[in-house]
Order: structure tokens, then sequence, then C-alpha cells
């Protein structure tokens, strides 16, 4: 019988312990899925606010650009349509570049992601 008790106390003490461990990776899975949301979202948020202000800067250089070619030509009109068409060609080149920017772009999640 003292056998029979052992191997019971055994099966027991193990089912703890797998009750433990199920626990434990339940609980490593919810920090690592809220450390990848806090990641994502910090990169988003930089991203955007980097953007944003980055958007405002350009929009004032390219105005200035444009009034200060229109002034060179006498014609502002002209200088806003030149700096229109240099900015429609960047959108051109950056459109048949764009599996490029994805690529990057992937890498980039990816090692977060994956390197974390």
């Amino acid at each position: 019988m003292n056998i029979l008790e052992s191997i019971n106390d055994t099966s027991g003490k193990m089912a703890d312990a797998g009750e433990t461990y199920v626990k434990k990776t339940e609980e490593y899975y919810k920090l690592k899925v809220f450390h990848q949301i806090s990641v994502s979202v910090s990169f988003v948020t930089r991203g955007l606010i980097i953007g944003g202000v980055l958007f405002l800067a350009l929009f004032f250089l390219a105005f200035s650009l444009a009034f200060a070619i229109g002034q060179w030509l006498d014609n502002y009109a002209l200088g806003y349509l030149i700096v229109a068409a240099l900015l429609f060609v960047i959108t051109v080149i950056l459109y048949y570049n764009r599996h490029v920017i994805n690529k990057k772009i992937i890498q980039t999640l990816s090692s977060k992601f994956f390197d974390s």
C-alpha cells in the first residue's frame, strides 16, 4: 500500500506543477502581448508626431520655395506650378519604389516584434 500512496502523492505533485506551469505560461504570454502592443503603439505614435511635424516643415518649405521661385520669375503662379510639378515627380518616384518602402517597414517591424 505504501507504493500506491507514494505514486498518488507524486502524481498529485505533478498535477500541481502542471497547473503552476500553465498559470506561469499564461502570465508570460499576457506580458509578451502587452509588450508587443506597447511597442507597436509607441512606434505608431512616434511616427505620427514626427510625421506631423515633418509635414508642417515640408509644407512651409514648399510654400516658401514656391514664393521665392515666383519672385525670381516675376510670376507667383509659375513658382507654385514649378514646386507642384516637383512634388508630383517626387510622388511618382516614391510610388514606383513603394516595394522598397514596404520591405523596409516590414523588416523594421519584424525585428521589433520577433527580437524582443
